[in-house]
């Protein structure tokens, strides 16, 4: 069946992502916790604590089978309440808020009718954004896009900037990146052509996150910049609470809290308005935490 396929892809992802994140940080290993789901199927877990870069971090990986309630067929627009669904979930929380927070996904959805599709994407949260590491970061991404298709960045761009919005802030949660759903079969694409842009998103991530943390890992920080990396993590609470499909997702379809909730960093915080001073590097990065940048030619 094509989605056994597609699951052993995302089980060989998962372990390669985890020896690279493993090899970079250098000092910490990441756990294992495998589980089961309560309809069926199941994942793994895998959690890094503590370690020379990455303060907290979850590489997951799940498998489910079961009937979605009638809220999420109604938001789903699905006659059919079976589904299937696979895939892998990163998210990075380093120590160095001069290391940015980073997020991607790849996953593959099944309905009971037979409709079958592929979601996910990149995004980067830098806590003060460098402009030469944004351009190079989405370089990188319409590289992978412009490999399958070249409307694939331009759309998967503007998508990135509409999701990945704190619309109650009115900003952004930072560069974006690419993000896309429903990836479907259609007169122009297979699905197979589409689980092969899927594959190359996946592939993406780790040389370039790598790299940017080896750039940035020995920078020197003071506790002011520590104070505003919390208020940003803040801030990406708020996202992975209020908006995040992936964690209504998993509520919805009663997943494993703890895998759900991995994305939530080990420490935030929120000042009561809290605003940066007039021309600081915080002030700067508000500045670019805005919808419809051209990161491309932003220098």
């Amino acid at each position: 069946m094509y989605r056994e396929e597609v699951e052993a892809f995302m089980r060989q992802f998962q372990n390669e992502l985890v020896e690279a994140l493993e090899t970079c940080d250098g000092g910490a290993t990441f756990q294992v916790d495998a589980w089961q789901h309560a309809e069926g199927g199941g994942g793994i877990s895998r959690i890094i604590e503590n370690g020379n870069v990455l303060e907290k971090g979850g590489v997951n990986f799940s498998a489910v089978h079961g009937q979605l309630s009638p809220q999420f067929l109604k938001m789903l627009e699905m006659p059919d309440p079976n589904y299937f669904a696979t895939g892998v979930s990163v998210v990075m929380h380093p120590h160095s808020p001069m290391v940015p927070i980073t997020h991607m996904n790849v996953r593959y959805f099944e309905a009971g009718n037979g409709q079958a599709w592929f979601g996910g994407g990149i995004d980067l949260t830098p806590i003060y954004v460098d402009l030469k590491q944004a351009q190079e970061f989405h370089k990188a991404m319409k590289a992978v896009c412009d490999k399958h298709h070249p409307s694939y960045y331009p759309e998967f761009k503007k998508w990135a900037d509409d999701y990945f919005y704190n619309e109650h802030r009115e900003e952004t949660r930072g560069v974006g990146g690419i993000f896309f759903d429903r990836l479907m079969a259609t007169n122009e694409f297979t699905l197979e052509q589409r689980f092969e842009f899927v594959k190359d998103v996946a592939r993406a991530f780790a040389p370039f996150y790598t790299s940017i943390i080896n750039q940035n890992r020995d920078l020197p920080y003071n506790e002011q910049q520590k104070q505003w990396q919390l208020i940003r993590r803040g801030r990406y609470v708020e996202f992975n609470l209020v908006y995040d499909r992936g964690t209504k997702f998993g509520l919805a379809t009663k997943g494993r809290i703890e895998s759900i909730l991995m994305s939530l960093p080990q420490h935030a915080s929120w000042v009561y308005n809290h605003k940066p001073e007039p021309g600081s590097a915080e002030e700067q990065t508000l500045n670019y935490l805005k919808k419809d940048i051209d990161w491309i030619n932003v220098i």
